[in-house]
């Protein structure tokens, strides 16, 4: 059996006309000789000797097959879903408009079948087996055959992985790296850090783990901690001032606040008690 019969042949993948070899575009063939042994030159009148040629490609690299070919005439619409063929001509070449090649392109993945293979033979009674007769143009008869092809398997292409394999090793573990903050305080100086500031941050060295991680962040790691210089002893000239207010506030106990400040509401309660007088009914004579 040939090949066409075992579908191990590739489809046509697109149809144009091409005024020579040197215009003919790349990965197509140009048809260049007739099945009877003709020159397959697509002349326009006698008096004219440049012409031009059919010509056609397998290449799947666009993903769309040929999956039928039509002639139709000037006075016809283009049937749905083709399209002419393309024009890969020389500057003041042209194509007879009398009669025009359309192809129905599709998805190479949507169809099983196409067209396989494209032949011309000149206007005579020549017959080519197992093809199908398209129609006549301008002295010559285009043929197409059509039937199962096959569509190669794209292969997946290698990537280069660049990671480093020693990194993945499970014989050497790598041990975690502590915590630290990205934006660390700036260096504040000497004089304007508290004495609380300073007893925090010597707790807070204390409560660090063993490993020398820092167990939480919080909003308010990194932010400097200062008094303000009116509040600072250390820093203000009115220190002994500041001093005599804090020694002349006087701490109360509970017995003295109870004694400054009880009220025992024993006035609102007595004219609360108070029986208010009764105001005789309207007609009913007081007695005398």
């Amino acid at each position: 059996m040939s090949l066409m019969e075992h579908g191990s042949v590739r489809p046509v993948t697109a149809v144009a006309w091409t005024s020579n070899s040197s215009t003919c575009p790349t990965y197509f063939t140009l048809i260049s000789i007739t099945e009877d042994g003709a020159t397959a030159n697509f002349t326009r009148s006698f008096a004219i000797k440049s012409g031009y040629y059919l010509c056609y490609s397998k290449d799947l690299k666009g993903g769309m097959v040929v999956s039928d070919i039509q002639l139709i005439s000037d006075k016809d619409s283009i049937p749905h879903g083709y399209c002419f063929i393309a024009e890969h001509l020389e500057a003041k070449a042209s194509v007879w408009k009398k009669k025009r090649v359309c192809v129905r392109m599709v998805p190479v993945g949507s169809v099983d079948t196409a067209v396989l293979d494209i032949k011309v033979t000149a206007k005579s009674k020549m017959m080519l087996q197992h093809y199908t007769y398209v129609g006549d143009v301008h002295g010559y008869v285009l043929w197409c055959r059509k039937g199962h092809f096959s569509n190669p398997t794209p292969q997946a292409k290698p990537r280069s992985v660049s990671l480093d394999l020693r990194q993945l090793s499970i014989d050497q573990p790598v041990a975690p790296l502590p915590l630290r903050p990205s934006n660390p305080p700036p260096p504040l100086p000497n004089n304007k850090l508290s004495q609380r500031r300073h007893s925090l941050h010597n707790k807070d060295t204390g409560d660090k783990s063993a490993d020398g991680s820092i167990p939480g962040l919080t909003a308010l790691d990194g932010v400097p901690f200062s008094l303000h210089p009116k509040f600072d002893i250390q820093a203000n000239s009115t220190a002994l001032q500041l001093n005599s207010h804090l020694n002349n506030i006087r701490i109360k106990s509970l017995q003295d606040i109870k004694n400054e400040y009880d009220y025992t509401f024993a006035v609102e309660e007595s004219a609360a008690k108070r029986i208010r007088p009764s105001v005789p009914a309207e007609g009913v004579p007081s007695a005398q």
